[in-house]
């Protein structure tokens, strides 16, 4: 099996600027996940798609590989992931180089560990999924979501409102780490959310959205409790 670790860190980023190689602690936050990716054994290639020059000799420096710069096309506030991926896969498969499987690692993903890619691409192959990505348990009920409209509270799912909370089937989100996929069932569905999926489950410490310098700092506190334990 050839492996493919494809980590997408466009230059533009308007929340936090430099959000990609933005020092997280004592080092650019893309390291994390290009550090993992080598720890984890699993790719014959661990390559950056960029736009930005600055991105690109960081991540050359962490020992990844940026064989070719993102195209205009997959660098604007447009493009989706399955682009970005279709670029780099039809990219290599013109250099003669193919792989039977890739994983999608962003770039602000500090807690990606090795231990938790090697559990999603063993699932992956176990149990015969199409695609495998981690995903958090809501921490709250979703069937008893509250609404807005003209100030006045209501549930969205008024059903649910006598119903127990064990009672209630749980709900996961996404949690915006990596997603293993089958290069083959890619290039069918062109999504990373395959028609066959399955999910590793992490915990609320392992997770953390980056959206803000708030998010951002809450993040490097979690991560150094992680460190501790």
């Amino acid at each position: 099996m050839r492996n493919i670790a494809i980590i997408p860190a466009r230059g533009g980023s308007k929340r936090i600027p430099q959000k990609n190689i933005k020092l997280f602690l004592d080092k650019p936050i893309i390291s994390y996940s290009i550090e993992s990716a080598i720890k984890s054994k699993l790719f014959d290639e661990i390559m950056v798609s960029t736009d930005d020059t600055k991105v690109a000799k960081i991540s050359k420096k962490y020992s990844a590989s940026v064989p070719f710069m993102r195209s205009e096309k997959t660098a604007n506030d447009f493009a989706i992931i399955a682009d970005v991926v279709i670029e780099v896969l039809d990219n290599y498969k013109k250099a003669g180089i193919e792989f039977d499987n890739f994983c999608v690692l962003f770039a602000t993903a500090p807690f990606i560990t090795a231990k938790r890619l090697k559990e999603g691409y063993e699932l992956m192959l176990k149990k015969g999924f199409d695609s495998v990505f981690p995903v958090l348990k809501f921490s709250y009920p979703i069937q008893r979501a509250l609404k807005i409209e003209n100030d006045k509270l209501s549930m969205i799912n008024p059903e649910y409102y006598e119903k127990r909370s064990q009672d209630l089937m749980p709900a996961y989100h996404d949690s915006g780490q990596f997603y293993w996929m089958s290069t083959k069932e890619f290039y069918k569905q062109k999504t990373l959310f395959s028609k066959n999926a399955g999910a590793i489950i992490l915990s609320e410490m392992e997770v953390q959205d980056i959206d803000t310098i708030e998010d951002w700092e809450v993040a490097e506190m979690k991560y150094l409790l992680l460190k501790k334990d």
